[in-house]
Order: C-alpha cells, then sequence, then structure tokens
C-alpha cells in the first residue's frame, strides 16, 4: 500500500492522500471479523431453530359425500326431445322438470295403451272369478253326488238285507221240500204211499227250488245294482273333479297371464313418468349434450349434467407411497388455494397467510392410477372456513404438519433424501392444537 501511495504522489504531484486514506480506511480498523462473527452466530442460532416437519400435495376440491358431486342426468328410455324446460346455467329445485321426451318405439305409439292394457287385466280377472266360481259349484255338486251315493248305498243295502233273508227262508223251505221228497220217495218204494202222493211232494219241491233259485238271482241282482250304483257314482264324482282340476289348471294360467299383464301395465304407466326428465337434487344445470328440438336420445345417454347447489367440500390429495405411513385419519392439514393469496412459510406454520385448515377424514387402500394414494381432507370446523366462493375442480396444495425438528437437523435429511421421521400421529395432533 506504501508503494501505491508513492506512485500516485509522483504522478499526480499531490502530497495530500485523504481521498486515498478514506478508500483504503488508512488508520482505522476494520469490522469484517465482526461482521463474519456476527453472522455465524446469527446461522447457528437459525439452525438451532424448530422446523416443522410437512408432507406437500397436490389436489383438487372435491366433496365429502358422492351425491353432492356433479350427477350425470340420463335418460332412462329412448325417445326424442320435443320440449325444454330449462337451459345451461339455470338453477333447479328438486323435482322441477329439465326436458320431456316423446315416444319413438311403435310399440307404445297408442295413446291409451296404458287404458287397454287394464281393460284386458279386468277382463281376465272376471274370465278367473267365472273359473272360481265353476270351482265351487262343482265342490258342491260332487257333496250332493256323495250325499246320493250314500242314500242309495244305505237304500241298496237295506235292500241285500231283504234279499238275504229271502234267501235264507227260500233255501229253508227248499231243504224242508227235499226232505220230504226223499221220505216220500221212500215210503213210495215202500208202498206206503200213492203215485199221487209223491207227485204232489216233487210238485211241492220243484216249487221251493225254483223260489230258492229265484232268492238266489235277486240277492246277486242286488248286489250287482249295488257295485253299478257304486261305479256310476265314481264316474260321476271324477268327472266332477277332473272339471274342477281342469278350472284350476285354466286358474292357474289366468292368474300367470294376469301377473304378466299387471307387470306390463305397471311398467307402462312407469314408462309414462319416463318421459319428463326430473332433476334428482337441487343445484345448476351444465353440460347439455342435445340442442334443439326433436334430437333422438338413446337409453341411458347423458342430457345434462347438475352441479349440486348444497356440498359438503373436501379436499383430495395424492401422497407418495414413501409418505403413506405418516397420516392416518383425524391427522391436521394445512392448504392454499388457488386463487387465493397466500405467503407461505412451511416450517413455521404459524408465520403464514392465507392458509386454511382441514382434517384427514379418508385414505384409501389401493393405489391410484397416478402411482399414488388418494386421501379426503374435510374442513376443519374449529378454524377458521374456507372460502365461500371455492368451487368444485379448484386447485389446492395440502401441507401435512408433522414432526418439529431442529433447521440443521431438516437440511441434513434433505440433503440425504430421507424421508420425514415417523412419529406418532395422534400425540403430534394433540401437541399442534394445544399450540
Amino acid at each position: 500500500m506504501e508503494s501505491i501511495r508513492k506512485t500516485i504522489e509522483e504522478n499526480t504531484g499531490n502530497t495530500n492522500h485523504k481521498a486515498f486514506n478514506a478508500v483504503y480506511m488508512v488508520g482505522e480498523r476494520s469490522r469484517v471479523r465482526y461482521w463474519l462473527l456476527g453472522t455465524f452466530i446469527a446461522l447457528v442460532i437459525i439452525l438451532m431453530l424448530p422446523w416443522t416437519q410437512n408432507i406437500r400435495a397436490r389436489g383438487i376440491v372435491t366433496t365429502l359425500r358422492q351425491e353432492h358431486r356433479p350427477q350425470e342426468l340420463n335418460s332412462v328410455i329412448a325417445g326424442k326431445i320435443i320440449e325444454w324446460r330449462v337451459k345451461e346455467g339455470d338453477y333447479v329445485m328438486k323435482g322441477d322438470t329439465i326436458a320431456k321426451l316423446a315416444e319413438i318405439k311403435d310399440s307404445y305409439f297408442d295413446p291409451e295403451l296404458i287404458q287397454r292394457t287394464k281393460e284386458q287385466i279386468d277382463a281376465k280377472q272376471s274370465g278367473l272369478k267365472s273359473y272360481k266360481n265353476k270351482i265351487s259349484a262343482s265342490a258342491s255338486q260332487i257333496d250332493a253326488l256323495q250325499q246320493a251315493l250314500d242314500f242309495k248305498i244305505n237304500q241298496i243295502k237295506l235292500k241285500v238285507l231283504s234279499d238275504s233273508m229271502e234267501l235264507v227262508s227260500a233255501t229253508n223251505s227248499y231243504e224242508i221240500a227235499l226232505r220230504q221228497y226223499e221220505r216220500q220217495q221212500v215210503m213210495r218204494d215202500s208202498g206206503l204211499v200213492s203215485l199221487v202222493q209223491l207227485e204232489k211232494r216233487n210238485q211241492n219241491f220243484q216249487e221251493k227250488l225254483a223260489k230258492k233259485i229265484s232268492a238266489e238271482m235277486k240277492f246277486r241282482n242286488t248286489k250287482t245294482e249295488l257295485f253299478q250304483i257304486k261305479q256310476e257314482y265314481a264316474e260321476k264324482i271324477f268327472k266332477t273333479r277332473g272339471e274342477i282340476a281342469e278350472s284350476q289348471s285354466k286358474i292357474a294360467n289366468s292368474e300367470g297371464e294376469i301377473s304378466k299383464l299387471s307387470n306390463q301395465y305397471a311398467n307402462y304407466v312407469i314408462r309414462n313418468g319416463l318421459y319428463y326428465l326430473i332433476a334428482p337434487q337441487s343445484g345448476q344445470i351444465t353440460q347439455a349434450t342435445k340442442s334443439g328440438i326433436n334430437e333422438m336420445v338413446k337409453e341411458g345417454e347423458k342430457i345434462v349434467a347438475i352441479i349440486p347447489q348444497q356440498v359438503e367440500q373436501a379436499i383430495e390429495l395424492f401422497i407418495r407411497p414413501v409418505d403413506l405411513p405418516l397420516l392416518s385419519k383425524g391427522q391436521k392439514v394445512q392448504f392454499l388455494f388457488d386463487g387465493y393469496p397466500a405467503i407461505v412459510f412451511s416450517g413455521w406454520p404459524k408465520a403464514s397467510y392465507g392458509l386454511f385448515s382441514g382434517t384427514v377424514v379418508a385414505i384409501e387402500s389401493s393405489i391410484s392410477k397416478n402411482g399414488k394414494f388418494r386421501i379426503l381432507v374435510a374442513e376443519d370446523v374449529a378454524k377458521k372456513p374456507w372460502p365461500k366462493t371455492l368451487m368444485i375442480g379448484t386447485g389446492a396444495r395440502g401441507i401435512a404438519l408433522l414432526k418439529e425438528v431442529p433447521v440443521w437437523y431438516e437440511l441434513w435429511r434433505n440433503i440425504n433424501g430421507f424421508p420425514p421421521d415417523f412419529y406418532d400421529a395422534k400425540a403430534s395432533t394433540d401437541e399442534y392444537e394445544k399450540k
């Protein structure tokens, strides 16, 4: 420095070195060492400060319940649109008519189809009633035949008894006449009686024999008559029972046809109500896939979408598999939403601004197509409420708060690529709430 001063004096001829002294701080003590020492001490202090470990993930705003998400309104039947009652952007209430359809299938063109089907059902039911009445009449006829059969049987049994008694009497008379004739024959052979007396005994014997044979024939005819009466009435009863079985078969067929017609009738009534597309819930109409009148729609085809008006919002986040063990239900998560200003200090959550709190309510146990696990986070009602203008599909960045560690440890962990420390989620949440 002295040689530099002499060179300046020789070139300028000026021996006043105030500027030189001021620039090179001649005669003054340097404070660089103090600055270096202060910076080192501040760096040590900063490295020893507590840092809240966290997991970051991106997601979107969705709903906690499935029925609160945008719903498709599909046409259950095929048809053509003949009237629109709303337009895109309109808000509708549950039960409001969105559009009206007309039939395109010739099977349903008849405007009196429901009434005609009802008439067919009534006719079948009337026929069914007639068959039932016929069965009742046939059952009464069987009872009458059974009573007549019982009366006839009792009557014939009495006649059989009478004929059997007459047969016994005739048999006894025949046996007596036979013995008398045999004795008369012996006496005739002995010459004790005349031939005339023997012939009278023979005539009497023949009469008794004839009466006996006549009684036997009468008895057998009466028994045959009893069998014939039983057979005759059995045929009549069997025939009537056959008619009952036939009527029962017709009743079963009629009941099957009535069930089929009733099913068709119910389908026609329900289909008649499906010509009107009804809003399943209150919300806004969007994404109309058909425009104009007389456009055809297929069965199950989407007509419009309805965004529900009252929803319970949630955040859908996707977490890396390496971070999944660090999360659990009930864990606190902070968010910043796209379009909403925020200042974020992830390691010092209390120093952040514009963040909103949530609670993990669901963790899916299967991995998604993007190779990450999906979790749902609901609003933390005990903290700052989420913006009312928040829309479904808005982007969100989540910060799951973990364990507190020194700054130097967090820097060392990131440099080495280590995951955050495993910890007790419940204990950490309770500690966070206390703070």
